[in-house]
């Protein structure tokens, strides 16, 4: 967790960004990213990719990153990751973005841009890269021994970034430490070889971290997580086999009853209705009751995504253009950066 002062100066940026964004949208280059391990959830749906769209919509210069290379940081397989890809595109446009206003690309595609990679860690202490605390949690979670990519995974993401000039990041607040190591590895590259580089600033997100269904982080992993691909009748069978607890008066408490708090959570989220509110209102209908809402709350916010993402299952190979377009367009802007990058450092033969 970063230090208090540095939250508070990260936020008090985020809040000055958020309300120039509307006024001058056209000053902001965004980058954004998911790992393709398994099918997007409630949880990305709510916890970013409606801030995407948001951003997107507003005229900023929007760019997707579906970061394959680092599914090999914590695992040993790349079995599914074909499909999960095509699978994240077809949620990305169902959500609402649009590939014409929104890049949406590959790590693997585009070779420029990792390349990066060799003068980036040049400017960083191995110390430093082992400090941050999303390495040492990937580490702790994945039971694997530390790897040279998880290891550098802070530079890569700052490669990412940097890139495409992009200047804002919407993060959480742990994920500060990326944003702080991005933006250290452009000031000591511009300080070192001249201006190349854009300062960058996370853009925190204010919406709540939506719990799994059963109180635990969502997580595909867990179980506990309502894909964005799933049909009415799987999120109502999940929902069903949902975990509550045997007091029938519905009560919001998340310390005490986590499965029924969760639930409550998921349908206010969708509802825009408070958790007290919705609790108040079932009473002593049980979790019966509470279940029944949660599905109807969950099943009628997203029936008009999942009625696009069905167009978009139909046509795949619309789905390989949106990405070959994507991929395209990301290689181009590498090089100019790679070039960029190498003039700087005087190594232009």
């Amino acid at each position: 967790m970063p230090n208090e002062g540095s939250y508070e100066a990260a936020l008090k940026r985020s809040d000055e960004i958020n309300a120039d964004l509307p006024l001058h949208p056209q000053n902001y280059t965004m980058l954004t990213g998911d790992r393709p391990t398994g099918r997007l959830h409630l949880g990305h749906y709510f916890g970013t990719i409606r801030e995407r769209v948001r951003l997107q919509d507003l005229g900023v210069q929007t760019n997707i990153i579906i970061a394959d290379y680092q599914v090999i940081t914590d695992r040993d397989t790349t079995e599914h990751i074909q499909d999960n890809v095509y699978n994240m595109v077809m949620d990305y446009m169902a959500c609402g973005i649009d590939p014409a206003k929104t890049m949406i690309f590959t790590h693997s595609a585009v070779p420029a841009e990792n390349q990066l990679m060799l003068p980036f860690l040049s400017l960083v202490s191995e110390a430093e890269m082992e400090r941050n605390p999303t390495v040492k949690a990937e580490q702790a979670a994945s039971g694997h021994t530390l790897t040279g990519l998880l290891l550098t995974y802070p530079v890569h993401q700052a490669c990412d970034i940097l890139f495409c000039k992009g200047n804002i990041v919407p993060v959480g607040r742990d994920q500060l430490p990326h944003i702080e190591i991005t933006s250290k590895i452009a000031r000591r590259f511009n300080e070192r070889y001249g201006q190349v580089f854009p300062d960058v600033a996370g853009l925190l997100t204010s919406t709540p971290l939506l719990p799994g269904l059963d109180g635990r982080k969502m997580s595909k992993s867990y179980g506990n997580a309502i894909s964005l691909c799933m049909t009415e009748q799987d999120t109502a069978k999940l929902i069903k086999k949902s975990k509550t607890d045997p007091e029938r008066n519905i009560t919001f408490d998340p310390e005490n009853r986590p499965g029924v708090s969760a639930l409550l959570t998921t349908a206010a989220i969708c509802t825009g209705r408070t958790e007290q509110d919705i609790a108040e209102e079932i009473g002593m209908g049980g979790s019966g009751q509470l279940k029944k809402y949660v599905t109807e709350a969950v099943n009628g916010y997203f029936a008009p995504i999942r009625e696009r993402r069905r167009q978009y299952e139909k046509d795949l190979d619309y789905v390989k253009d949106v990405l070959h377009d994507g991929n395209a367009r990301a290689n181009a802007i590498a090089e100019n950066t790679l070039n960029e990058v190498r003039e700087a450092m005087g190594m232009v033969y």
